[in-house]
């Protein structure tokens, strides 16, 4: 019997050779890159919000307003620091670092060029990546759940109510969103073979997973904006009920690291979508056709634009969606999300299976679509027998509701069920004079009494 791997390791053998000074280097420029791309993300978030709401955005600070986030920063930073009185100070002024240093992980193992064909500085070949792990999106799994703690911290440390129903809604929403965003990385690992950043993109040289993995695609597209806390999925930091969420009762540097962690989360996962999705580093046709488009330096510009237009969806969707109710937030993650991605996610395992096992394109049709007529055909049984309880139901209400009904029937009061209405209540009468009962007569009537009680 012939046996095959399903999963094959990634050849990292070209990362862990550069000298300390590249590594060093290379850290910088990736902690500058996030950085620079944060601040260009909010001034072209400002921008583009004015745009598409035919309004003005920043036009002020520097040619066509481009410097306005850089000054906002510097505004945030001459500004008081407040803490409150009673916060648990240590942890209040923690949360913002634990918030936004772990953001900054994840881009270490993010490619930005190809890994067999390195490039060159100062005089030293090396890869456009800071580093890869055989579980490297794991990784980035990791950093991302610790992000949240941040978050959970500042608001339960500030000792206040609407911080603190900002933390819990960022962790059922993290939690909630978190596993649809994993199950949507497998389908993506059982096709590719690996969980290595730079082996997914290069599992991507003939077709990207966009087009390959449309559902995952999707999960993730909707996952990643629940993730990092934007609209229309901006629930912990809602100012129309929470005022400001979990960062309400933070001021000057420390509301910018908050802010800042938001925007790094957005980049991040972006970079993520282009990575597994979008081809990575590779440039889109028609430039793909260019022999040398994916060698040198040019990868990095294509990855950069990638990521860029992922980061145009994001403020379209809030540009363009209004917010969402809490519970159509979890409806979403809970029962459409995760049950979709856990029936694709065996259809991918499923077709990776029977391709590792040598079967035919033309037999792997024919038992997927069986297998998919088979389950569309048990969830109509199971619709057909859920009218038939609805109807039963509707009728036992029906039956209830012609019946009078006694609260006090089996020795007890009970409520109605429903299509049952309680019985009127029946009313003592009042014992003051009735209406149009002269006063006259009201006087007698005292008398009377008063003579009946010396009697008495």
């Amino acid at each position: 019997m012939r046996t095959t791997t399903l999963a094959q390791e990634a050849d990292l053998s070209m990362f862990g050779g550069d000298p300390f000074w590249l590594i060093l280097l290379k850290a910088v420029f990736a902690f500058a890159f996030l950085l620079l791309t944060v601040l260009i993300c909010i001034v072209m978030e400002r921008k583009v919000l004015g745009w598409m709401q035919l309004r003005i955005g920043p036009n002020r600070h520097g040619p066509w307003g481009m410097l306005q986030s850089l000054f906002d920063g510097i505004k945030l930073m001459l500004k008081e620091d407040i803490v409150v009185k009673g916060a648990d100070k240590v942890l209040f002024i923690l949360a913002p670092a634990l918030a936004t240093i772990p953001a900054f992980m994840a881009v270490a193992v993010i490619p930005f060029g190809p890994s067999d064909d390195p490039v060159s500085i100062f005089g030293t070949s090396t890869v456009l990546q800071l580093t890869d792990l055989p579980v490297a999106l794991l990784l980035v799994l990791a950093t991302a759940a610790i992000t949240v703690y941040g978050t959970v911290l500042a608001g339960w440390s500030s000792n206040s109510t609407y911080p603190l129903l900002g933390g819990v809604r960022a962790t059922a929403q993290v939690i909630s969103y978190e596993v649809a965003m994993g199950l949507s990385f497998a389908a993506v690992f059982l096709y590719s073979g690996t969980m290595s950043t730079s082996g997914i993109v290069e599992a991507q040289s003939d077709r990207w997973f966009m087009v390959l993995l449309p559902v995952s695609f999707l999960i993730y597209t909707v996952a990643m904006v629940g993730e990092s806390h934007r609209l229309p999925f901006d629930m912990p930091e809602s100012e129309g009920d929470l005022v400001g969420g979990y960062l309400t009762e933070y001021s000057s540097i420390k509301f910018a690291f908050f802010m800042m962690s938001e925007y790094i989360h957005m980049v991040i996962v972006s970079m993520l979508m282009v990575t597994l999705f979008l081809g990575g580093w590779r440039a889109p046709a028609p430039l793909s056709f260019w022999e040398g488009a994916n060698s040198g330096w040019w990868p990095m510009l294509w990855f950069t634009l990638k990521m860029l237009a992922v980061i145009f969806v994001f403020v379209w969707a809030r540009a363009s969606l209004p917010r969402v109710r809490y519970d159509q937030l979890m409806k979403l993650g809970w029962k459409v999300l995760i049950p979709v991605a856990l029936v694709w996610l065996m259809l991918v395992a499923t077709v990776r299976g029977m391709q590792n096992e040598g079967y035919g394109f033309r037999d792997i049709v024919l038992w997927v679509v069986g297998g998919v007529i088979c389950l569309l055909l048990v969830s109509f049984v199971v619709d057909i027998f859920r009218d038939r309880a609805d109807e039963k139901r509707a009728a036992e209400e029906a039956d209830r509701a012609e019946e009078p009904f006694d609260p006090m029937a089996g020795g007890f009061p009970v409520p109605p069920l429903p299509g049952q209405t309680l019985p009127p209540v029946p009313r003592r009468p009042s014992r003051g004079p009735t209406a149009g009962v002269a006063a006259g007569d009201t006087a007698d009537t005292e008398a009377t009494q008063g003579k009946e009680g010396d009697r008495a």
